[in-house]
């Protein structure tokens, strides 16, 4: 059962603590403290690239189990948790982006107003608004995602990782004909020879 797909939803995990750990640092001196120190400078690169790295190990940990089928076996409500942090993390990190406070996050934040105008939610979700941003990218969000990964480790541990899908007879005997097989045992040539 082992298998390397399976390590990303730990790596993502490990990258939220990574998160929080700089994230509670970051919010110590309030807002804008980071520009000014060289402390500032490295707590807000380790908490850029550790949501760089949580986004891109969440990625291939969600697809991953997609393609596997994780939901197989009862294990719906595991599947759904996961694909809902992930969706929740993602304006998690645009309110994040926005709280910079420089050149980049008031492009995104006046660009980004457009689309939520557009998609009618701009007059609860103002990315113009710093506090509202600040407030959201501090406490709202991260504990409605950390709520969900935990409830997601709960339901994983309660019902365990979905097992990888059991090989066909078809690969079975593909595998089985990479290997050289014993002319004296009848039972190690592989199925499509014996039935020909």
């Amino acid at each position: 059962m082992a298998s390397w797909i399976y390590i990303f939803g730990v790596l993502s995990l490990t990258s939220l603590v990574l998160i929080i750990a700089s994230g509670g640092v970051l919010t110590l001196k309030g807002p804008g403290w980071w520009h000014f120190t060289g402390a500032g400078h490295f707590f807000n690169s380790i908490h850029l690239w550790a949501v760089e790295l949580f986004f891109f190990f969440m990625v291939i940990h969600l697809w991953g189990k997609y393609w596997m089928a994780a939901w197989r076996g009862g294990r719906a409500r595991v599947w759904i948790t996961g694909a809902v942090a992930f969706v929740v993390a993602i304006p998690c990190a645009l309110t994040g982006y926005v709280s910079q406070q420089n050149f980049d996050s008031q492009f995104i934040s006046t660009q980004a107003k457009d689309a939520m105008n557009a998609a009618g939610i701009g007059s609860f979700f103002n990315l113009t608004n710093l506090g509202q941003m600040y407030s959201y990218h501090v406490l709202l969000l991260p504990l409605a995602v950390a709520a969900l990964v935990g409830a997601h480790i709960v339901l994983v541990r309660k019902h365990g990782i979905v097992p990888p899908f059991p090989l066909s007879n078809v690969e079975a005997a593909s595998a089985s004909t990479a290997e050289p097989a014993s002319k004296s045992d009848p039972g190690s040539t592989p199925a499509a020879e014996r039935a020909a």
